[in-house]
């Protein structure tokens, strides 16, 4: 016993006087330093200008930054206070065909008093908007839709207690540096991917009204403070029956719902989706999955994580996955189809073909190459597709198909693949049908189920 107390005595003065030879050393950057932004010029994915959310050193924003930033890491430390929470009229969501351009849809309560609007879901994108002291929105009247039983609403701050509009000095607001004065109210314009689609007006704070969920708690009412766009005009799709009523954005960015409700420590940062083949589907924020699922990593675009990137290393038809059919792919349940990169479009279709047995037909009015006759028995011959994830996990598409109908039934179908320019991918709402995707945010990580079980979302 002696020997090795020794030992340990010896060992320890070999080390302090090592220590005094090897010196290790850091500098510390303090978050508002010139240099931090210089940093988050240089990742930006705008226009690089960051001067109207960088404070003014020893001013009152400079310090209220600070203590915002303090408390929302303190939330965070302190974890989550809910396990689950989703929309206050419930979790599910819907789709109405055609009429509303083949999203899915969900019923959200803003302000005081709360106002329902029935928003699109949309993981491309971040901001959540609706129509709200319109120049230029869609008609919001039931009998202008087929599918709806009621009419929708438009947003007025003014009528709202708990609003309070977003100042062009607020570090969240893009277009702040446009503004003739940091104290107006700031402006925002959204152009999407679809062609002339928009949508534009100003930024507001207020309540959006949730329930919890989960085994602790239940049916609680929850009110967080979130960024909407009061949107005052759009343009293209959204004028012709694509959300009329507004859209969510579930992006990976700042500004939106995910990231406000992990920021204040509601739930964790992460939210799942489903969707049925019968139409109907759930979204819940805070569902991390499950390890035993299957997963593959969310990837960053030109540095930054700005939406759901995957790796596909395959595309496979039937047992054969073919080779130089590797991409990546945006996860993006506001696209209603899905759309590959020209090279793979190609060689996955011919492969189709191959395997189709069915003979090849034109249907007006479809925007889709590879379109079939055939009748609901002849449907069970057609190849399936699968997308290989990394470490062998699978994606077997379960709907990549889109029915003709005519007066008799099924009269033919179509591949609902698209081809795309450059090197990305979308997996649109059409490759997701049969899935619960969870958007785990917190350990960039895109996890699925293989089988939808309705068990998992009572």
């Amino acid at each position: 016993m002696e020997t090795r107390s020794l030992f340990v005595l010896v060992m320890a003065l070999i080390l302090v006087e090592n220590a005094t030879a090897i010196t290790f050393s850091t500098r510390l950057i303090h978050r508002f330093s010139d240099e931090m932004k210089d940093l988050r010029v240089s990742r930006s994915t705008g226009n690089g200008n960051v001067s109207v959310m960088w404070p003014e050193k020893r001013s009152i924003r400079y310090y209220e930054m600070l203590v915002s930033n303090d408390c929302q890491r303190r939330k965070m430390k302190l974890g989550a206070h809910y396990q689950l929470l989703f929309p206050s009229q419930g979790s599910e969501t819907m789709s109405f065909g055609n009429d509303f351009g083949w999203l899915h849809y969900t019923w959200i309560d803003i302000g005081t008093p709360s106002v329902s609007f029935l928003v699109a879901l949309d993981a491309g994108s971040d901001l959540l908007w609706v129509p709200c002291d319109c120049i230029q929105c869609a008609p919001l009247s039931a009998s202008y839709y087929a599918s709806l039983d009621r009419d929708l609403h438009e947003y007025s701050p003014s009528s709202s207690t708990s609003s309070k509009h977003l100042s062009c000095s607020h570090q969240l607001c893009e277009l702040g540096s446009n503004c003739k004065s940091p104290k107006q109210p700031c402006p925002y314009t959204i152009n999407y991917v679809s062609e002339n689609t928009s949508s534009s007006g100003l930024l507001v704070e207020d309540i959006l009204h949730l329930k919890s969920g989960g085994d602790d708690v239940s049916n609680t009412s929850v009110q967080a403070l979130v960024i909407v766009g009061c949107g005052m005009k759009q343009s293209g799709g959204y004028l012709d029956g694509v959300a009329p009523d507004g859209l969510l954005g579930l992006g990976p960015g700042d500004i939106s719902v995910p990231s406000f409700l992990s920021k204040l420590g509601l739930v964790k940062n992460s939210f799942s989706m489903c969707f049925d083949e019968d139409n109907s589907g759930r979204i819940i924020f805070g569902d991390l999955g499950s390890s035993s699922q299957q997963s593959t990593p969310i990837l960053p675009l030109d540095g930054i994580y700005s939406t759901y990137l995957v790796a596909v290393e395959a595309f496979c038809v039937q047992n054969s996955c073919l080779k130089l059919t590797s991409f990546n792919a945006l996860f993006d349940s506001g696209t209603s189809f899905t759309f590959l990169p020209n090279h793979v479009y190609e060689t996955i279709s011919k492969e189709f073909v191959r395997h189709a047995n069915a003979t090849r037909s034109y249907f007006e009015g479809s925007p889709w190459k590879y379109c079939y006759e055939s009748s609901s028995q002849e449907l069970l011959k057609i190849p399936s597709l699968t997308l290989m994830f990394q470490q062998n996990n699978s994606y077997v598409v379960h709907n990549p198909l889109f029915m003709i109908y005519g007066d008799q039934g099924i009269i033919g179908f179509c591949l609902a693949i698209q081809s795309a320019e450059g090197d990305i991918g979308t997996v649109g709402h059409n490759f997701m049908i049969g899935y619960r995707l969870v958007f785990d945010r917190e350990n960039m990580k895109l996890v699925v189920t293989l089988k939808l079980s309705r068990s998992q979302y009572w």
